[in-house]
């Protein structure tokens, strides 16, 4: 191997886990083991699923969860904003040390209980930890998916970022933000040829997308999902017996799953297991395939159409002291 190849290639660590449904603090003692593992096996990074801490809220629509005004509904919503995220109290900071300490940067699926938006609503947020601890972005997710609206408010701009990551160039989108032309088009616009799509987990989202997305944008993409199952809810959620009732044995079944940049597998979908999945990418494939089509290059026109992106954090308060 030449020392050219040595510097194209990345080790990458796709984390399909299963969370100690919403438990927090459970959930991130799993997350940082799987952080720990990926480092051992010499991933520069590690992406895990969406919403994984503390978890999806796959309650809402297997107990009746659009009822208005309901007792179970807001004892159920309490709860989970009580298991939620909250970054500047430092929930994150364990991963972040563990990140630093494994030299392993993270993408990673969460709930955010948002300060900057008065600290009680919820946004689906994915957080990119670099190497060295910092979390450089938190995206949170454009616009929450049909039930998802129950229980998450719709994010912003902000976190539409990439991150160098030699020899790459990292972003990610949240679920079906991917399905969204004009938010893929805002990560190409930025140089990305690394592409993270995160899901609550299913084949169903996975296995279509990931190729179309690795062939429209000459990039790698990698998939990760969650895995959930009855057995993963934890018995001190309220309504725990309602709960595990009426939701079916498996609510996720995972397909990870990782495509170059000519939109053929790499690792093809992984489905019903809990797995940390191992893959090393080459970026000579990316130029390879920019040479008849790059999006954001010599196959776009700018003078044409041009897409304006709106990055300010959005908030209901200006304080002008």
């Amino acid at each position: 191997m030449t020392s050219n190849q040595t510097t194209d290639q990345l080790t990458v660590g796709i984390a399909q886990i299963a969370p100690v449904w919403l438990h927090r603090d459970k959930t991130l003692e799993k997350i940082v083991h799987y952080v720990q593992q990926a480092g051992k096996e010499g991933c520069r990074l590690v992406a895990f699923g969406e919403a994984l801490l503390p978890g999806y809220p796959f309650w809402i629509e297997n107990t009746d969860g659009a009822r208005f005004n309901s007792d179970i509904q807001k004892e159920i919503h309490s709860h989970y904003m009580t298991q939620a995220v909250q970054i500047e109290a430092g929930d994150l900071d364990p991963l972040c040390r563990a990140a630093a300490e494994a030299r392993v940067a993270v993408y990673l699926g969460c709930i955010e209980r948002a300060h900057d938006r008065g600290g009680h609503s919820l946004y689906c947020a994915l957080v990119y930890i670099d190497a060295g601890g910092v979390i450089r972005s938190v995206h949170r997710k454009l616009i929450p998916t049909y039930e998802e609206r129950l229980a998450w408010a719709t994010g912003d701009g902000h976190g539409l970022r990439v991150h160098p990551l030699p020899p790459f160039t990292v972003g990610g989108l949240n679920c079906w933000e991917n399905w969204m032309p004009l938010a893929r088009a805002a990560m190409y616009a930025q140089g990305e040829d690394l592409h993270v799509a995160v899901w609550p987990g299913g084949l169903h989202n996975t296995g279509e997308i990931t190729r179309f997305i690795a062939r429209e944008a000459r990039s790698y993409v990698l998939s990760v999902s969650g895995v959930m199952r009855n057995r993963n809810v934890d018995p001190g959620v309220p309504h725990y017996q309602t709960i595990v009732a009426n939701c079916p044995e498996v609510m996720a079944n995972g397909g990870s799953c990782l495509a170059g940049p000519d939109g053929e597998w790499v690792v093809e979908p992984c489905v019903g297991e809990e797995k940390l999945i191992i893959a090393t990418i080459d970026h000579r494939r990316v130029r390879e395939e920019r040479q008849n089509f790059d999006p954001a290059g010599h196959y776009a026109r700018p003078d044409v159409t041009k897409l304006e992106v709106n990055r300010t954090r959005q908030s209901t308060l200006a304080i002008i002291d």
